[in-house]
């Protein structure tokens, strides 16, 4: 798939592995922020824990030799309580049911800054979660986040607030769905 001079490709863990310097240089593009120090070094623990987890894909996108962006995660094991812990307001016994297909993970999805505001993050998003079988997907963002409003345009929902965890780089995330398949 193209988006103008992007284009987008498919990976999994063993690949995700090989770009990781990559990864991490374009994450702290994204955030505007040195390689190597406290924020790009807890995305590379983060990074590498879930490349061998189940249902992991990444997409990235290219221009030219420049990894542009890139989006990942994992699909939440069954019986998972975790993801949802804590969650308030509290929904039903239903909807915290995870059966090892249910519900993809959306980890990570950045892009580089002269790429921000050309497509490029839509194109990844839509490209990972067009590729999904679960029935809905899910991510969390720090309270507040600036990425809130794009997040709702694109049709996710807020459930609700969870507690952050020892070590989290936030102290609560906000949580959302979005029903899968992905539907422009």
């Amino acid at each position: 798939m193209t988006i103008n001079d992007v284009s987008l490709s498919h990976h999994g863990g063993e690949e995700a592995s090989g770009l990781l310097e990559e990864l991490c240089d374009a994450y702290a593009d994204a955030y505007g922020v040195e390689p190597g120090k406290e924020k790009t070094t807890a995305f590379r623990r983060r990074a590498e824990r879930q490349f061998t987890r189940p249902g992991f894909a990444l997409v990235t996108a290219r221009d030219g030799g420049w990894l542009a962006g890139f989006v990942f995660g994992h699909t939440l094991p069954a019986g998972d309580k975790h993801w949802w812990g804590g969650v308030e307001p509290e929904p039903t016994a239903e909807f915290l049911l995870e059966t090892g297909s249910r519900t993809w993970v959306l980890s990570e999805i950045e892009v580089r800054r002269p790429w921000q505001g050309k497509g490029v993050g839509r194109a990844l998003h839509d490209a990972v979660l067009g590729a999904r079988s679960e029935e809905r997907a899910t991510l969390a963002t720090g309270p507040d986040a600036a990425a809130q409003p794009v997040y709702e345009s694109w049709g996710w929902r807020r459930v609700g607030r969870i507690p952050g965890d020892e070590g989290d780089y936030y102290s609560a995330y906000d949580l959302f769905v979005l029903e899968l398949p992905v539907s422009r």
